[in-house]
């Protein structure tokens, strides 16, 4: 439910997944979507560093005194969307999200490149512990929707479902890890942001 403050004082921030940016298609749908409602300013999406505890602080700073923030979390950035909730009592949406990305993103180990800045980077074991530390084992699943496909290539759908067990979830059939139903999400995802028509 939105908190007090009602929607002059809410927040949608989009988090994108392992080397996205804002410039993904989910972000910028959202991004039309709030501007074609006049919401605008109550919508961010930062591009994310790829080192775990500057990601998170470049969150924290964006959100820094506001009261009533909803995290729009796909992949990784669900991953986050779910360590700021529980550090700070607020809501998230989770699309498809990472559950453990200090084993998922091991394979990975090595030169890595942004999918649509192109820069490099290098992903180390200091990436993994990163994401280890951030790890939360237990969540309050009031916080959360949840939003899987079961296509879903990267990750396996039902590791999201028993660890946000009790989250409002909508599962798809089909699909794939970019959540290819993600469209028709958005009244959802608006409405549990507090920011419904």
């Amino acid at each position: 439910m939105p908190r007090s403050g009602g929607i002059d004082a809410a927040m949608l921030v989009y988090l994108h997944g392992f080397n996205s940016s804002p410039a993904s298609h989910k972000a910028q749908l959202m991004r039309s979507t709030m501007e074609g409602r006049g919401l605008a300013s109550h919508y961010a999406c930062p591009a994310l560093p790829d080192t775990p505890g500057e990601a998170i602080r470049e969150i924290e700073k964006l959100v820094r005194g506001k009261s009533n923030v909803c995290y729009l979390g796909s992949s990784l950035g669900g991953f986050y969307a779910t360590y700021l909730a529980e550090k700070h009592g607020a809501r998230a949406v989770l699309i498809n999200p990472a559950i453990t990305p200090h084993l998922g993103l091991e394979a990975y180990l090595g030169t890595q490149k942004n999918l649509h800045t192109g820069a490099p980077y290098e992903l180390t074991r200091a990436h993994l512990a990163g994401w280890r530390a951030l790890l939360v084992e237990r969540i309050d699943p009031e916080k959360y929707l949840l939003l899987l496909e079961t296509g879903d290539e990267v990750l396996d759908w039902r590791e999201a479902v028993h660890k946000y067990a009790g989250a409002r979830t909508v599962i798809r059939e089909g699909g794939d890890h970019s959540l290819q139903g993600f469209p028709e999400h958005i009244e959802r995802i608006l409405a549990f942001a507090g920011m419904g028509r």
